[in-house]
């Protein structure tokens, strides 16, 4: 396809971004070259964009509406292109997420996405593909959604954040041994990071445990605490505080019924011992 072949960017969010892109560089009167060495991609990988055949990623965006000075629209677009694939409610948890100054999770049955490797999270969002639910644009969506969150832990003034690992975390076998090698491996490596609590729950906690569903709080700048907890169907951000604090006094309660972090590292390097 020439990169003057005209595109339906109504059929997909990828594709109206890839339109909308395009109208703004031919407005110009630029080549995907000339875009591209403005903006440090090459002319191919912008081709590609303007099909909807690569993954838009929040950064590619940015730099858009830097060259095009269209103040947003392209971040914008980002957005609705990214939430496509996303339980309802899941978008207004990640803006919370990104600015959050304390982190608690609680993960059950998968690692919880800030913490997966890039192969874990595709062999989960591929899954989805096979069963129907996510077509393959919305699973890229997905993986390039979790690479721009993953983003928090790396930044010069990152949350504080403490993680609380049902053992099915660390048990449940994702993409094959040697994709759960590489992902206990990089909890690894997390639990040594400054500012990173890891903690396993295991087994036997039995009915001490006191959620049956994946949950987040975050502590907010604005000393405001959230939660969030998601069922198969959607998920939510709780913002009332007697809802709030209960979750939060029992999280802490689940902190003290967990194994100790010198066992939890224990545990994390047994399993992955067992699996190499």
């Amino acid at each position: 396809m020439s990169e003057d072949q005209e595109i339906d960017g109504t059929s997909s969010p990828a594709l109206r971004f890839g339109e909308e892109f395009r109208r703004s560089r031919r407005a110009r009167g630029w080549s995907q070259t000339d875009v591209g060495n403005r903006m440090g991609y090459s002319g191919g990988l912008l081709s590609y964009v303007e099909r909807g055949k690569k993954p838009v990623t929040l950064n590619l965006a940015v730099k858009a509406d830097q060259v095009f000075g269209t103040g947003e629209r392209f971040q914008q677009l980002w957005r609705q292109y990214s939430n496509a694939s996303l339980l309802e409610g899941f978008a207004e948890f990640v803006a919370e997420e990104a600015r959050c100054r304390r982190l608690r999770i609680f993960g059950l049955g998968l690692v919880p996405g800030l913490f997966q490797t890039s192969a874990y999270a595709s062999a989960i969002a591929s899954a989805a593909v096979q069963r129907g639910s996510i077509n393959q644009e919305q699973a890229d969506a997905r993986v390039a959604l979790l690479a721009n969150r993953q983003a928090l832990l790396g930044r010069p003034n990152p949350p504080f954040v403490h993680v609380v690992l049902d053992e099915s975390c660390l048990r449940r076998p994702v993409g094959g041994n040697g994709v759960m090698v590489e992902q206990l491996e990089h909890l690894e490596g997390l639990a040594a990071r400054p500012g990173i609590t890891v903690q396993v729950a295991p087994f036997d906690l039995g009915e001490r445990a006191p959620f049956r569903m994946p949950l987040m709080l975050l502590d907010l700048p604005d000393r405001v605490a959230v939660g969030y907890a998601e069922s198969q169907a959607r998920s939510y951000l709780e913002r009332g505080r007697d809802a709030v604090a209960t979750w939060s006094r029992e999280y802490d309660l689940l902190q003290v019924e967990a194994l100790s972090t010198v066992a939890s590292l224990a545990m994390i390097r047994a399993v992955r011992k067992e699996l190499s």
